[in-house]
């Protein structure tokens, strides 16, 4: 085709042309600027690689507390219960196994951060952009079903074969024979004893805490975000701004589902054979230890996760910057 030709299907070149046909129309992602302008399946593996940079970063921060958070949740009242609160099961562990004791169990969630936040991020921006308004924004229940998407996603890809395991190893630390030399030695055992179910124990209690989880945290990231910009969307949010919407997130997501999590946790507990199912554990929580054993460990866990949701964001954040200038 010629160039008259050319002008002819298209208008004139010039943008500000009454003619001008955009053809990328009826494709509101690839119409608007900055972090959104790619396709949902591009900005998809964006965020599957910024995730998992962030992933591994963020537990080498957090893990201390992810590790007396866990340990207060498999306390149990009565002779066997080993701890007063948080810092008396930190002195305890210190004195025990060293500074180093509070890091048992990291490699197993190294191991397993990086596809769980790849898989998280990379399913947001994925559903984010197939469910993105044409003004380039998520409505409410567009904001909850992405972050539930992702949730989901990450709940059975990486989230409870990971945290089956770290669970397991702590756990097998507060035993007086220790059984776990390793990462890979303790993986193998526990398949070899239970099988590969054995490391997908409390699937049910998990999908309920991720997708809960996301969903919440998603959410009031998003419109935290939406009310900053006001009617602006273009409009850039410091970092330290979104650290501090990401612990707000945080803390929604704490208060929100901390009993899904302590079910979750008992279920992958290496004592998890004695409860039938998911429902059977909170029955059981609840009738020999009462409701608030449901809100075991909120402390430790609340300080982890605000900070965690924080850091995690805002890493995030950047890493997206930085690929969305060099990354079309």
């Amino acid at each position: 085709m010629d160039r008259l030709g050319m002008l002819s299907t298209f208008g004139h070149p010039n943008k500000h042309s009454s003619q001008f046909r955009n053809p990328f129309g009826g494709r509101p992602w690839m119409e608007q600027q900055g972090a959104a302008a790619a396709a949902p399946g591009a900005k998809g593996l964006k965020g599957i690689v910024a995730g998992g940079i962030t992933g591994g970063i963020e537990i080498c921060i957090t893990f201390p507390t992810e590790y007396v958070k866990t340990q207060l949740q498999l306390d149990e009242k009565g002779a066997t219960k080993q701890y007063n609160g948080i810092m008396d099961c930190v002195k305890k562990t210190v004195k025990t196994n060293g500074v180093l004791g509070l890091y048992r169990g990291l490699s197993v969630l190294l191991y397993g951060s990086i596809p769980k936040s790849a898989v998280r991020f990379g399913a947001f921006e994925s559903l984010k952009g197939r469910l993105m308004e044409p003004n380039g924004q998520l409505s409410t229940s567009g904001k909850l079903l992405a972050g539930l998407g992702a949730g989901v996603a990450e709940a059975i890809l990486a989230v409870t074969p990971m945290e089956t395991v770290k669970v397991k190893f702590i756990n097998d630390q507060r035993s007086a024979t220790p059984k776990y030399k390793g990462f890979f030695h303790g993986v193998g055992m526990i398949v070899r004893q239970e099988g590969l179910s054995g490391v997908y124990k409390g699937l049910t209690a998990t999908i309920l805490k991720q997708g809960s989880n996301q969903a919440i945290r998603f959410y009031v990231m998003e419109t935290l975000k939406d009310v900053y910009k006001g009617d602006d969307p273009s409009k850039p949010v410091p970092k330290m701004v979104v650290g501090a919407f990401g612990a707000v997130a945080g803390a929604a997501s704490v208060f929100g589902n901390t009993p899904i999590d302590v079910v979750k946790t008992r279920m992958q507990g290496l004592e998890a054979a004695k409860y039938k199912n998911t429902a059977d554990c909170a029955l059981q929580i609840w009738k020999n230890e009462g409701p608030m054993a449901f809100y075991k460990g909120t402390v430790p866990r609340l300080s982890r996760v605000c900070l965690d949701v924080a850091i995690t964001f805002m890493i995030y954040d950047s890493f997206m910057d930085l690929f969305n200038k060099f990354w079309r």
